[in-house]
């Protein structure tokens, strides 16, 4: 939600309404610089003032007043004057001695007193050297932001020194959000604590060399096993095929046989697919360009993706010229791959941890699964894999086994169950091709190294021969 401006007072604050998403603030209308910072669980009422040092503007800072649960508006407002008079005269409201703020950068770069390096600067500086400069994905830079703004909101203008000085403090927080928005979400605000605090010291060795992340008490984490087996996958196909939007229907099976992030799948566009090397090239992975690498398919695979575009074209056809699985979006591409677990039981990680069931199964090793869902080999010698050399036909053939496995759990059900006989029975690829014959698909570099771009026209016998050479 957008800030918003308003007469603060308690029945006021009580009737805004909670973010879905983040937080946003509700400025009040007679004092300039008081206002409520509204979360999904908190209401904290805080001042924003300008650091002045001989006349001339220092820094902008933020300071916490209270939880609008526990105090007045009326309380709040008069702390808030008070607070904002000392910051207007140069000094921190919670800090005993004159503040002499700087910038997070000169702070940082030169290696200023422990007091002046606030949690806020030395997050401004995280995400500028290490998240940006490194190419981190705005997914990864999202979740960062959203630990440090909103669960570490009141510590911002808190400076680091005076947070490893007291551990307990730091302690006491992590039980706190561990209470209120769960286990996992206590343990990785804190880990962004301390990677943000040890890339701080790195500039700033007065810094105490005990991360204040140490005094945690971890809460324990365990793996979500939320996979299916062989036996379960009829039940799931019966669900699948009675899902109303037959791209989202397509995007879930692909998810299964390919085991990938459902977010990279989601960015998948028409120019990735190489039907001449059976490939989906993924340019933007997790762990970003640089683990950029291609998806071999398989015979049902090539089918999914055939169907997903003649699909997309009938229901949004100015989005499906860009993207694989279109939708009426703000991207033009589906964005969201939660259903409700009532229509669908299992989607997007529970897929994951799906094929690679199914994978050990069907007799793949886990190397293979491990390439094929292009995960990190651990060991020296997985230095020595080159995947690409793999590509075109062992991991094909072990793509095409898996595939085959979670076909083969049907058993039947797809001549016995009319849903899954139009979607999935023999002769589908025919009904599939005429939605992407009339305008074609342009092929990417891969498929035309020359970068003509020429159009694909794939008609049915192109298809049924592609079919057969992927179920080599």
């Amino acid at each position: 939600m957008t800030d918003i401006r308003i007469s603060l007072t308690d029945k006021a604050i009580a009737q805004l309404p909670a973010p879905k998403e983040g937080w946003y603030l509700a400025r009040d209308t007679e004092l300039k610089g008081f206002f409520v910072v509204i979360g999904k669980r908190r209401r904290t009422f805080t001042v924003q003032g300008d650091l002045r040092r001989g006349g001339k503007r220092a820094s902008s800072i933020r300071v916490s007043i209270g939880d609008a649960n526990e105090m007045s508006t009326r309380a709040a407002r008069a702390t808030a004057k008070e607070y904002l008079a000392q910051i207007s005269r140069g000094r921190h409201p919670k800090d005993n001695k004159q503040t002499e703020e700087t910038s997070p950068a000169s702070a940082m770069e030169s290696g200023d007193t422990t007091a002046s390096i606030t949690l806020r600067q030395a997050w401004e500086r995280y995400l500028e050297a290490h998240l940006i400069r490194k190419n981190r994905s705005g997914k990864t830079i999202e979740g960062y932001r959203d630990h440090v703004e909103r669960i570490f909101a009141e510590w911002l203008d808190t400076t680091l020194h005076e947070l490893a000085t007291d551990p307990a403090r730091v302690a006491k927080k992590h039980d706190k959000v561990t209470s209120e928005n769960g286990p996992y979400m206590a343990n990785g605000s804190m880990r962004t604590l301390r990677a943000i605090y040890n890339h701080a010291r790195k500039t700033n060795r007065s810094l105490p060399s005990d991360n204040p992340a140490d005094a945690v008490d971890w809460n324990v984490e365990e793996r979500r096993n939320t996979g299916m087996g062989s036996v379960d996958l009829k039940g799931w196909f019966a669900q699948l095929a009675a899902l109303d939007n037959p791209v989202r229907r397509e995007f879930h099976l692909f998810t299964l046989l390919c085991g990938s992030r459902p977010t990279a799948l989601q960015e998948a566009k028409p120019e990735h697919i190489d039907l001449r090397r059976r490939t989906l090239h993924v340019p933007k992975p997790k762990g970003g360009r640089k683990k950029a690498f291609d998806i071999p398919l398989s015979r049902q695979m090539i089918l999914c993706l055939i169907r997903a575009v003649r699909f997309g074209r009938q229901m949004y056809p100015p989005q499906a010229h860009e993207w694989v699985f279109p939708a009426d979006s703000g991207s033009g591409h589906l964005a969201e791959a939660k259903e409700d677990r009532e229509v669908l039981s299992k989607w997007g990680n529970d897929l994951r941890q799906t094929f690679r069931t199914i994978a050990t199964a069907a007799g793949v090793s886990e190397v293979d699964a491990k390439l094929l869902m292009n995960h990190a080999i651990p060991g020296v010698n997985a230095g020595y894999i080159t995947r690409h050399k793999l590509l075109e036909d062992h991991l094909r053939m072990q793509q095409q086994a898996i595939s085959t496995a979670v076909f083969a759990a049907l058993s039947g059900s797809i001549a016995q169950d009319h849903e899954l006989q139009g979607w999935l029975g023999r002769g589908a690829y025919r009904r599939a091709a005429p939605g992407i014959i009339s305008d074609g698909m342009q092929c990417g570099p891969t498929c035309c190294p020359s970068g003509a771009g020429i159009d694909l026209k794939l008609s049915a016998f192109r298809i049924q021969r592609t079919m057969n050479r992927s179920s080599r």
